[in-house]
């Protein structure tokens, strides 16, 4: 059992918007946040940042000459960690930790400055220290001038919950009593989009064709893959004991890592979750948890064996199920958060928010307990449950 922890406030940027207000009114209708994007030699669906809130990333740009070279990992990253400091009412005094990481990390600069070495054989001044894998947690360090610790990591499409978990531990520890943890992701790039095409994982369908949900998470009868890349980040605010101010505190957690057979690929139950979800409910009765917010990418064996798992695991009584990659894409190593976030958000309002083309479930009458799963390539699950 660990400790009280309370989640204090929570912030996000992403195609659903960039305010709690935002993002709830889009769960509430059944349009997804997917558009077709041109990369030159080709073009595919993907989950970008508004108009609006590329204009708002840009105002951060801009703000500081030393902003103007940083990649949109850490320009997401501060916007969305400035308002959840501003929300929890956090001072730089109080210093407190940082973890915010990110699967790829500093994408766009990356492949800027490996094209420019190519083109002409030397390599930038900043191009080693704007495409570390810390400088999204030093940035914003710096942006919030508190003087806790920084860490670090990249745990693939996991790795804003294993932040979660950092946040966890040191808190536990005694050796901090407030954390700042998330994800950011910002892989819109032609080269990463192909990536994830070469592993016959991508959305496939025309773009020319009328397409209602180009992304199918949770869709079990679909007989392609379905997934589609988003941009964004999330970051919590974490508390020491039970805050007055607590929107919902952590009630357990849970990991795990499966052997593979395949870089990329999960076992058919994917017993890494069932390992990860006993874990992070081993103190209560299952019958108390009233929804999963799932991983489910949008591919057809990422889905159903998460499914096969949480079977596994709950039997005949398993919880309402829902997941936001339909809708907002798959943000890579912020997904675990955006998650998050929308199980923060449907305690708040006390509405399970369902995905429209999957199998009808009956409604919560309530909702006390949520838990959130996250995996990545390497099979390393994280669940986090969360309560009222």
């Amino acid at each position: 059992m660990i400790n009280p922890i309370s989640i204090t406030s929570f912030a996000s940027i992403s195609a659903l918007g960039s305010t709690s207000e935002e993002v709830w009114k889009a769960y509430l209708d059944n349009n997804h946040r997917i558009s077709t994007k041109d990369f030159g030699d080709f073009s595919a669906w993907v989950a970008q940042l508004s108009n609006d809130d590329k204009k708002i990333i840009e105002q951060i740009k801009n703000s500081d000459n030393k902003y103007k070279n940083l990649d949109d990992t850490v320009l997401f990253a501060l916007y969305a960690s400035r308002k959840a400091v501003e929300k929890a009412g956090w001072k730089p005094e109080d210093n407190f930790g940082i973890n915010i990481g990110s699967s790829r990390g500093a994408t766009s600069l990356f492949e800027k400055y490996h094209k420019e070495f190519l083109d002409k054989g030397v390599s930038s001044t900043l191009s080693s220290p704007t495409t570390t894998l810390g400088n999204i947690s030093s940035w914003v360090a710096h942006d919030l001038q508190t003087n806790g610790p920084e860490v670090s990591h990249s745990i693939t499409c996991s790795t804003a919950l294993h932040s979660l978990l950092n946040g966890v531990a040191w808190v536990n520890s005694g050796m901090c009593d407030k954390f700042l943890v998330g994800g950011s992701e910002a892989p819109l790039t032609d080269f990463t989009v192909a990536q994830m095409q070469a592993l016959k994982v991508y959305a496939k369908r025309s773009l020319s064709e009328v397409e209602t949900y180009p992304c199918k998470a949770l869709d079990l009868e679909k007989t392609k893959n379905t997934m589609v890349l988003g941009e964004g980040a999330s970051v919590i605010c974490l508390e020491k004991g039970e805050s007055t101010k607590a929107i919902a505190k952590i009630e357990g957690i849970g990991y795990a890592t499966e052997v593979l057979k395949h870089n990329t690929s999960v076992t058919a139950d994917a017993e890494c979750f069932q390992k990860s979800m006993k874990m992070a409910t081993q103190h209560i009765n299952l019958e108390e948890v009233d929804a999963i917010v799932m991983h489910a990418p949008g591919t057809i064996k990422g889905d159903s064996s998460e499914v096969n798992a949480i079977k596994k695991v709950f039997g005949n009584r398993t919880p309402f199920l829902t997941t936001n990659k339909w809708k907002l894409g798959h943000t890579f190593g912020a997904s675990g958060l955006l998650s998050l976030e929308l199980a923060l958000l449907m305690l708040q309002h006390q509405q399970a928010v369902r995905v429209p083309f999957a199998q009808e479930q009956i409604q919560p009458k309530k909702l006390n307990k949520i838990l959130v799963n996250a995996v990545g390539f390497g099979g390393n699950a994280v669940s986090v449950l969360i309560s009222k």
